[in-house]
């Protein structure tokens, strides 16, 4: 059973008097353990099929289903409970808490599932550890660099051990340097079986994925498996 399979999803947005078709039948599975990017221009209904995917949107019409459970037809509460549990959103602006350290930004969305303080702190600090950032838990965002703040973002997604990583343009605010370091860090995760999303309209970006599904006009107007990444990690 794939993890996330749409069928013939379209999502359509009314402005004014004219109809906007965002997403237009879209159909396509994606497999547990996966490491796929979304590329696309401005327009091309790449942000409309991340929100769709992330549950912060349903479509118009067609199939949603999520680890074999229809979320097509959820209501906002429901949806918000999947997000919760199965997704974890890593954004180009970090969205974390300025007066937080790195270990109480890690623990908000175990804070919201209602777990114990010490099963929080160890959860974060776990999670901390795995993104490299196990001295750092008790700075503050304005005491990290970029590369760490993404880096405290990404163990956020982690932490509730999600069925995906959904990440949007996550090295957009980052020199190219340290977006290196960050999608080095995304193919770690990759290797050890997170399923991962990047929504990104960088190639570079893209390229470190082992697929890259191509949107234009609300249609997959391309579907690559990256081969060589592969090969390029049996060898190292």
């Amino acid at each position: 059973m794939s993890l996330i399979r749409l069928q013939e999803i379209s999502r359509q947005y009314q402005m004014g008097a004219e109809i906007i078709h965002a997403l237009r039948e879209v159909s396509v599975e994606i497999e547990r353990g996966e490491y796929v990017a979304i590329m696309g221009p401005s327009g091309s209904g790449k942000s409309t099929l991340m929100n769709l995917l992330g549950c912060l949107d349903t479509a118009t019409s067609g199939l949603y289903e999520l680890n074999g459970v229809n979320v097509s037809e959820m209501d906002d509460n429901q949806l918000a409970g999947i997000r919760n549990k199965e997704i974890g959103f890593v954004f180009q602006t970090f969205n974390l808490l300025p007066r937080a350290n790195a270990l109480r930004n890690v623990e908000l969305p175990l804070i919201y599932a209602g777990l114990a303080n010490e099963e929080r702190k160890r959860m974060a600090l776990e999670a901390l550890t795995q993104v490299g950032l196990a001295d750092r838990i008790h700075h503050k965002p304005n005491e990290l660099s970029g590369g760490q703040r993404q880096r405290v973002a990404v163990a956020r997604a982690l932490v509730t051990d999600p069925s995906i990583i959904l990440a949007d343009e996550p090295t957009g605010n980052l020199d190219s340097k340290t977006g290196e370091e960050i999608m080095a860090l995304f193919e770690t995760l990759s290797q050890k079986g997170n399923t991962i999303i990047v929504v990104t309209h960088e190639e570079n970006v893209a390229q470190h994925a082992r697929r890259v599904l191509r949107i234009r006009d609300g249609l997959i107007a391309g579907d690559e498996r990256v081969e060589r990444k592969l090969a390029a990690v049996a060898v190292s």
